[in-house]
C-alpha cells in the first residue's frame, strides 16, 4: 500500500507538466532584432524633429514647464514595464506603420494648420505640439508589440500628450492672478507680524540688494505642477480607484500651493531678521532654496509613505497570458523594420522635412538683415536690427523712410517651427488696450485689395497703427485680432501638398507699424491719417515675396 502511495505522489506529475509549460512560452526574438527595433525607434524621432526641438526649447527656457523633460523618459520606462509584464509579446500589426506615417504628416502640416486666437490674444494651434509625439509612440508600440500591449499602455503613452505640461493659456489665466494672490498673502503676513511694507521695495518684500524679488515666480505653480504629476504617476503605479487617483492629484496640487504659502511666510520672517545685516542679506537666495528644498523633501516623504502602502490590486492583470502564444516570425518582424525605415527615409527626403527646415533656418543675424528689402516704393531702408531670446533670433526689423512721410517699421518673425505672433499680446503686455481692432482693406504691390488685421493704439505720447498678416510664398492669410465685440477670431492657413513636396515653406508673420506724435485731433482723423500712411508703404510691399525671402 505504501508503494502504491509513493507511485501516486504528485511529484512526477509536476515534472511532466514543466516541459509542457516551457514549450508553451513563445520563443524570444534574437538580440539583433531587438537592437534593430531600438535603433529604428530612436532614428524615427527625426521625422518629428520639429516637435522635439520645440519641446526641448520649452523645457530649457521656461522654468514653469521644465518638469516636462522628465515625462518622455517616464513614459518609455512605464511602457517597457507593461511590455515586460506581458512577456515581451511580438504580435505587431501593420496599423502601427500607418500611425507612424500619420505622425510624420502631422509634423509637416502642424505649422500650416487651422489656428485661432483665444481670449487674451494667445495663438493656439488646433494640432497640439505633443500630438505627433503621442501618435508616433503609439505607432511604434502597435507595429512591434501589438494592439493588446498598446491598450495596456494607455497611461504611459498618454503621458506623452502632457509633454508640454502647462497649457499656453495658463500664463494669462492662472499664473498672473496667482502671483497677485501670493504677493497679497506675503504682505498680509508681514502686516500681521507688525512688519508692514511702506516703501516700493518693501512692497515687493525683498530689496534688489537681496538679489531677488518676491513677485516673479512666487505663485507656487511650479511646485503644484511637479507634485501633481508625481501624484498622477503614483496613482497609476498603485492601481488605485479613479476617485482615490483624483484625490492624489488634487492633494498634490493643493500641497504645492500650501507649501508655497508657507515658504513665502518664512521668507518674510527671514527678511525681517536679515534686514540690516549684510551677511544675511547676501544669503537671501540660498535661504530661499533651503526653505523650498526642505518643504519639497517633506512632500517627497509623504509620497514615499503612500507608495510603500500595500497595493489593493496587485498587477496580476498585466501578467502575460497563461495560454500558449505563437512564436513571432522573425522574417515578418524584419519586414516591419524595413517598412519603418523606408517610411522614415521618405519623409526625410522631402524638402519640407524637419532636418531641411532646420538647415534652412540656421541663418546668422547678418544674413537675415540682408534679406530685408532695400527699397519699397518711395521708402528706403535706413537701419535694420534683430531681437533674440535665449540666443535665438526671433524678429528681424527694419526702419523705412521717405520724403514727407513718417518712419515706418517692418518686422518679420523669423523663428521657424511654428512660432506665431500676435502683436496685440505685446501691446497688452505694455499695459495698452487697443482703441480699435478691425480688418481694413489695403492694396499691396500685387495691385489687389486685401483685408489685413489692423490695430490702433495710443499711450498719450505716441499714436500708432499696427498692420499684420501671415504669409507663405504662395498665399497670405489675415491675422484677425480680437475686437471689442468678439472673444474669438480665426486664422486659416490652408496646407498645400505642393508646398510640402517642393518648397518646404512655412508661414511667416509680418507686421507693419507707423508711429506718430500724439495730437488732440479727433480719433477718427488720427486713425484715417495713420491708415493712409500705412497704405503708401504697403503699396510697395509684396508680402509673399518677403515670406519667400525668409524661408
Amino acid at each position: 500500500m505504501a508503494e502504491k502511495l509513493e507511485i501516486e505522489s504528485p511529484a512526477p506529475v509536476e515534472s511532466e507538466l514543466e516541459p509542457e509549460l516551457e514549450s508553451s512560452r513563445p520563443a524570444s526574438p534574437p538580440l539583433a532584432l531587438w537592437c534593430c527595433i531600438a535603433i529604428l525607434a530612436a532614428a524615427g524621432c527625426l521625422g518629428i524633429y520639429r516637435e522635439i526641438a520645440l519641446l526641448w526649447r520649452c523645457w530649457t527656457t521656461d522654468p514653469l514647464r521644465s518638469i516636462g523633460m522628465l515625462i518622455p523618459p517616464v513614459s518609455i520606462v512605464l511602457t517597457l514595464r507593461v511590455w515586460r509584464q506581458n512577456g515581451w509579446q511580438m504580435r505587431g500589426t501593420w496599423w502601427g506603420l500607418l500611425a507612424i506615417g500619420l505622425s510624420f504628416i502631422l509634423s509637416l502640416i502642424r505649422e500650416s494648420a487651422l489656428l485661432f486666437v483665444a481670449g487674451g490674444g494667445v495663438l493656439v494651434s488646433l494640432i497640439p505640439l505633443a500630438l505627433p509625439v503621442y501618435v508616433y509612440g503609439s505607432g511604434v508600440v502597435l507595429l512591434f508589440a501589438g494592439a493588446r500591449v498598446w491598450r495596456k499602455t494607455w497611461f504611459p503613452l498618454g503621458l506623452l500628450l502632457l509633454s508640454q505640461p502647462v497649457p499656453i493659456l495658463s500664463s494669462s489665466m492662472i499664473d498672473i492672478p496667482l502671483q497677485n494672490i501670493s504677493a497679497r498673502v506675503a504682505r498680509s503676513f508681514a502686516t500681521l507680524i507688525h512688519f508692514a511694507p511702506t516703501t516700493p521695495q518693501l512692497r515687493l518684500m525683498f530689496s534688489p540688494d537681496f538679489g531677488m524679488f518676491i513677485a516673479p515666480g512666487c505663485d507656487g505653480i511650479r511646485g503644484a505642477v511637479a507634485l501633481g504629476y508625481m501624484a498622477l504617476v503614483l496613482g497609476y503605479l498603485k492601481r488605485v480607484s479613479f476617485r482615490r487617483w483624483a484625490a492624489y492629484v488634487a492633494g498634490g496640487v493643493l500641497l504645492g500651493y500650501l507649501f508655497n504659502f508657507i515658504r513665502l511666510c518664512v521668507l518674510v520672517v527671514y527678511y525681517r531678521i536679515a534686514l540690516g545685516h549684510p551677511v544675511l542679506e547676501g544669503l537671501a537666495k540660498q535661504a530661499d532654496y533651503a526653505i523650498g528644498s526642505s518643504l519639497f523633501l517633506v512632500a517627497m516623504l509623504i509620497f514615499l509613505r503612500l507608495a510603500r502602502q500595500k497595493q489593493q490590486n496587485p498587477a496580476a492583470a498585466n501578467r502575460a497570458p497563461a495560454g500558449g502564444a505563437p512564436p513571432p516570425r522573425v522574417r515578418n518582424l524584419f519586414l516591419k523594420c524595413a517598412a519603418f525605415a523606408v517610411a522614415l527615409l521618405a519623409v526625410l527626403a522631402l524638402p519640407s522635412s524637419a532636418l531641411r527646415s532646420k538647415a534652412q533656418a540656421s541663418s546668422a543675424p547678418a544674413s537675415l538683415a540682408g534679406r530685408m528689402p532695400k527699397q519699397l516704393g518711395a521708402f528706403v531702408l535706413t537701419r535694420a536690427w534683430y531681437e533674440q531670446v535665449a540666443g535665438k533670433t526671433l524678429v528681424q526689423s527694419g526702419a523705412y523712410s521717405a520724403p514727407g512721410s513718417d518712419e515706418i517699421i517692418l518686422a518679420v518673425w523669423v523663428a521657424p517651427s511654428g512660432y506665431f505672433h500676435d502683436p496685440n499680446s505685446c501691446w497688452l503686455a505694455r499695459g495698452l488696450q487697443p482703441e480699435l481692432l478691425t480688418a481694413l482693406p489695403f492694396v499691396t504691390a500685387q495691385g489687389k485689395s486685401v483685408d489685413l488685421s489692423t490695430g490702433f493704439y495710443s499711450d498719450g505720447v505716441t499714436d500708432s497703427i499696427v498692420v499684420n498678416v501671415v504669409c507663405t510664398p504662395v498665399s497670405c492669410s489675415q491675422s484677425q485680432q480680437l475686437t471689442s465685440r468678439s472673444r474669438f477670431s480665426f486664422i486659416v492657413l490652408k496646407p498645400r501638398i505642393s508646398e510640402f513636396a517642393t518648397s518646404g515653406a512655412h508661414p511667416v508673420p509680418i507686421m507693419v507699424r507707423v508711429d506718430r506724435l500724439h495730437s488732440d485731433a479727433p480719433k477718427t482723423a488720427v486713425q484715417s491719417a495713420l491708415t493712409a500712411e500705412a497704405q503708401k508703404f504697403l503699396a510697395g510691399l509684396d508680402p509673399m515675396a518677403l515670406s519667400q525671402a525668409f524661408q
